[in-house]
């Protein structure tokens, strides 16, 4: 991979971060409008993958990767991590609530959510890269990892709460604001800078991150170990977090079989990580086809639950 091609993509994500910043310039996001800027992240990811059908020779010249395997790769990444940032959500609810951060707020708390988690998954996806090269027994660590994660996200509310209190408690440490000040992470009072609750909203955020990263980094190795198409996926699949957290905000409490969902994927994830240089190895097709049943069927169940749940109580 030459590194015109990082310099242009690196050129394209700050073009399309600033664009996302722009939709969201009023702070007032209706759940229509998120609804169809979800829609278009994830037809652009979809034009990027048709485009490396056509351009692979030119993103990755001396790739051992097809331009169909590439493709069929980015794909299968993008919609794994567009389904493991889903749990990102949940926390971000949490979040919000436990600070009571405004609804106008939201959105600015997001995009700094996002950049931190693109500048945090770059660096680890470089670290991760080199040490599969360098240590090929670090794969069996990370799909034990992934089958581990799967087993505690099968358990309920494994992230949210001590994490949130966790950084209260930082807060409670730090000088920091009752009140929030707009945007603002810091304001001057008696001659003295304070923290404003804004600032520990983006920590606990970035924290999350950290242990979200931890998480879908490995299992993304695991469908493919090219570094531009795990750095493409996590691209896309973060771009349109922000749009999709004000789409599923009214409607987390209805699919309630998403946690049993991702645990399943996870621990799939892992024993395909597992399998990778075995006869057994789970091509990576297959993974794509897993990753969207599992989903949609953890959809239609807390769907059909749903209107159980209306007629009994009607």
């Amino acid at each position: 991979m030459n590194s015109i091609t990082y310099f242009v993509f690196a050129l394209a994500t700050l073009a399309l971060v600033l664009v996302d910043v722009w939709q969201t310039r009023n702070g007032n996001i209706s759940l229509k409008k998120a609804a169809l800027w979800s829609v278009f992240w994830f037809a652009l990811a979809m034009v990027f993958a048709l485009s490396i059908l056509w351009c692979w020779q030119w993103y990755a010249p001396n790739s051992s990767y097809s331009p169909q395997q590439a493709a069929i790769a980015f794909s299968t990444g993008y919609l794994l991590e567009k389904s493991l940032s889903v749990d990102n959500l949940f926390v971000f609810t949490v979040i919000f609530s436990q600070f009571k951060v405004p609804a106008e707020l939201r959105p600015r708390a997001l995009l700094w959510g996002v950049i931190g988690a693109l500048l945090l998954r770059s660096v680890m996806i470089a670290v991760g890269s080199q040490l599969l090269a360098s240590f090929h027994w670090v794969l069996y660590v990370f799909a034990a990892f992934l089958v581990w994660t799967g087993i505690q996200l099968a358990l309920p509310e494994k992230y949210s709460n001590n994490q949130v209190q966790t950084n209260k408690l930082l807060a409670k440490i730090l000088p920091v604001t009752d009140q929030y000040h707009g945007h603002a992470f810091w304001v001057k009072r008696d001659n003295k800078c304070w923290f404003t609750p804004m600032a520990s909203v983006i920590s606990a955020i970035a924290m999350m991150d950290v242990l979200f990263a931890l998480d879908s980094i490995p299992a993304i190795f695991a469908v493919t170990q090219e570094p531009f198409l795990v750095l493409a996926a996590n691209v896309f699949a973060l771009l349109g977090l922000r749009s999709l957290f004000f789409v599923l905000q009214g409607m987390i409490d209805k699919f309630v079989y998403l946690r049993p969902a991702l645990a399943v994927i996870m621990v799939f994830i892992g024993v395909k990580m597992a399998l990778v240089e075995t006869v057994w190895a789970i091509p990576t097709a297959v993974s794509l086809i897993v990753v969207l049943l599992v989903m949609a069927s953890a959809v239609l169940a807390s769907i059909q639950r749903n209107k159980r749940v209306s007629v009994s109580l009607n």
